[in-house]
């Protein structure tokens, strides 16, 4: 028996059906992908703030180191038979000074070892510094600071002034040999500096003798942070116990008076230097 067939109305109903029944799963697939779409960017907002969650519980539990041998105004200070004042020691002289004052005079430098007026300064007139320092006729007060990472193509300053922190605090009697060190080899401007294994290496041969240690210091720029906050200090402030700002590295300083020059001859001559250091300590 063949089946009734459908009228011409029943067809239109059944076409109806059909279009509602299409358009409820059109309407249930756009908001189901409007849901997804939801999700997502709720979890993607939720894992930014995870990233940077994690990258601020992270920086906030990272420890800073602060080098125990700075405490002299973010200095160390080299005394008698070129030692460190630390906690521990205080170097005493083994010749009586006799410079005509109470107190041998304290010189006081802020240096950036990538800057090559330091270095003019610092290769003609080191071995006159180390003499009156060693005899205890002098001390030396060394600030690294660290702003010329763009004069090289491998952040020569900031990792040079890391390393001769590191050398101050693992091995210090060896500090003032390593900072002659680094200016005697200091790399042109412009350059790529020594990397990190010849640091090491000079302060192995300055005296470190814990090379793991100091090889430890030197790759992770242990201080650096430090370093930056002691840099950013001198920066903006005046030097302390004096009202001279460190306009440029070398900044030398000698019982509150500044040592200056006009001319490259007047920079690098030990002789004048020398009259100097007296005038300031008898002034």
């Amino acid at each position: 028996m063949t089946p009734n067939k459908p009228t011409r109305s029943e067809q239109r109903e059944a076409a109806r059906a059909k279009a509602r029944e299409m358009r409820e799963q059109h309407k249930k697939g756009e908001q189901r992908k409007k849901l997804l779409l939801r999700l997502g960017i709720v979890a993607a907002i939720l894992g930014s703030v995870a990233i940077v969650t994690s990258v601020v519980v992270s920086g906030a539990n990272k420890v800073e180191l602060t080098p125990a041998n700075f405490s002299f105004n973010d200095g160390v200070k080299v005394g008698a038979n070129l030692e460190l004042y630390t906690k521990t020691s205080t170097p005493s002289p083994s010749v009586t000074p006799s410079s005509g004052s109470a107190e041998v005079p304290n010189i006081i430098m802020y240096v950036d070892y990538q800057c090559p007026i330091c270095q003019a300064f610092e290769v003609p007139n080191s071995s006159q510094i180390e003499s009156w320092v060693s005899s205890g006729a002098a001390t030396l007060e060394v600030h690294p600071v660290s702003f010329l990472d763009g004069q090289s193509l491998n952040s020569y300053s900031s990792r040079a002034a890391n390393s001769a922190i590191c050398v101050a605090e693992e091995a210090p009697n060896s500090f003032f040999r390593f900072h002659q060190i680094l200016f005697e080899n200091q790399p042109a401007e412009g350059t790529a500096g020594p990397d990190n294994a010849q640091l090491i290496d000079w302060a192995v041969e300055a005296g470190a003798s814990d090379r793991e240690v100091i090889a430890e210091c030197i790759n992770n720029k242990s201080y650096d942070s430090w370093l930056t906050a002691s840099t950013t200090r001198i920066l903006n402030e005046v030097v302390p116990g004096t009202d001279i700002k460190m306009g440029g590295t070398p900044t030398i300083i000698v019982n509150g008076q500044q040592y200056t020059w006009a001319t490259g001859e007047e920079l690098v001559s030990p002789a004048r230097f020398a009259q100097f250091l007296q005038a300031a300590t008898q002034g």
